[in-house]
């Protein structure tokens, strides 16, 4: 099931009422674009920012279908779950390199919305929360990150009681506020990117799903209506590829997340869930993660903890988590709850590179839930490397992608295996 309850929170307030034609005429191009969601249409604009404006994106449904029009809004810091996971492939240098960068995102779309002028309600300050001494000195290893990393951002570290001066919650025990990052409608983001990509001259269509592709000197990329002639080629379908490409289809797994949407709250109700007005998720494997909205909204999401399965009532599955850190929402209705795949890769870690034997042909996929901010860094840098190169995008390529074995046939069994395994382990890591 590709997606569950269609109509999301950022459907029903999208600002960009933008429509694209279906392709029905054969086109001549310098690069084709499969996708189009953060990872398209960010590269799409990158590229065209660097002066390569002739470009067509494909998107199958229409812009913001996938995880793009369905995520948490989250801009937080860094760019995959446990960066010492990919130090084998680029050793302690790579690793710092990639931790410099990683850090980007929350200033690419603060002046990409600048730049463009786009209505995306971004709103600064950002949370991550912990819940007992484990998980506080984990969080005090990050702030001292964070600090040397972003010395011009306001970064706090809190305990006890002071916890309330962040989030009005007692389910938590310390938590650092970082005001660097914070949270945007990703919805309208994307769809005021777009708008910028076509003022460049980038084509976008609509209802476009490829159905077969030609690799070679130049790309033959074929829909049931026209093709598309190109020089270089980028797949960025993430959780939707859906065995177009074999090579890289096998190298993630999709899981599932789920959200809601609360009813609007008052002004003092919102006060007390968010003294900042912020994001906030706390550092377990498995995250809760919410926000308040411009509309005075708290949406919350979050994932199954152990076993992998699709809850049948949406609204009542995730009420009863958000209930657990703010119990004196039990008589607020839930207007909205929607879920959808969350396409991982075995390490976590976004993956980028080119099909062997065609290094025209590049990817982009696997954010494993983390893909409003990182796509902002990962698809700069994949640009970098689609136009001149770059020694970032060497590193980040460089990095080793494994195949997942059986991902169709046994996915509930891998990811609920992933998952015991990710939250047992987290235990030891001072994030459970």
């Amino acid at each position: 099931m590709d997606q569950i309850n269609s109509l999301t929170y950022y459907a029903v307030t999208k600002k960009y009422d933008l429509q694209f034609a279906e392709l029905t005429e054969d086109l001549d191009v310098d690069v084709v674009i499969v996708g189009g969601g953060f990872s398209g249409i960010n590269t799409a604009l990158e590229l065209a920012e660097q002066g390569i404006t002739n470009i067509a994106i494909l998107e199958a449904n229409y812009l913001g279908y996938g995880g793009t029009g369905r995520n948490g809004g989250q801009v937080m810091a860094g760019i995959g779950h446990d960066l010492e996971k990919i130090k084998k492939h680029v050793g302690k240098e790579g690793l710092d390199a990639i931790f410099k960068i990683s850090n980007l995102g929350a200033g690419i779309i603060r002046d990409r919305i600048k730049k463009y002028a786009i209505d995306a309600d971004f709103c600064p300050g950002y949370a991550y929360l912990g819940s007992n001494r484990r998980q506080e000195k984990t969080l005090l290893s990050w702030f001292k990150e964070f600090k040397e990393i972003s010395p011009e951002d306001e970064i706090e570290f809190y305990t006890g009681n002071d916890i309330k001066k962040i989030v009005g919650s007692d389910a938590y025990t310390c938590g650092i506020k970082h005001m660097g990052g914070g949270h945007v409608h990703s919805l309208n983001l994307m769809l005021g990117e777009a708008k910028a990509a076509v003022s460049y001259g980038v084509k976008i269509y609509e209802k476009s799903p490829v159905v077969s592709v030609e690799y070679g000197q130049r790309i033959t990329v074929r829909t049931n209506k026209a093709k598309v002639v190109a020089n270089k080629m980028l797949w960025a379908c993430n959780g939707f590829l859906a065995g177009l490409e074999p090579y890289i289809y096998k190298k993630t797994i999709n899981t599932y997340a789920f959200q809601l949407a609360t009813e609007p709250l008052s002004d003092e109700l919102i006060e007390q869930i968010s003294p900042i007005r912020g994001a906030y998720s706390d550092i377990r494997p498995i995250i809760d993660y919410y926000r308040v909205t411009k509309e005075n909204r708290l949406l919350f999401g979050s994932a199954t903890r152990w076993l992998e399965y699709i809850p049948k009532d949406l609204k009542a599955w995730n009420r009863e988590i958000m209930l657990e850190i703010f119990p004196y929402l039990s008589d607020v209705k839930i207007d909205l709850a929607w879920g959808g795949p969350l396409c991982c890769s075995a390490n976590l870690f976004p993956q980028i590179g080119t099909l062997p034997d065609n290094p025209n042909v590049f990817y982009v996929q696997g954010y494993s839930g983390f893909g409003v901010t990182p796509s902002h860094i990962v698809c700069k840098v994949l640009a970098e490397g689609m136009n001149e190169g770059s020694e970032s995008y060497d590193l980040m390529s460089s990095i080793q992608h494994v195949n997942i074995i059986g991902k169709d046939a046994l996915r509930p069994l891998i990811t609920s295996a992933a998952k015991i395994w990710h939250q047992t382990s987290g235990y030891w890591k001072g994030r459970r």
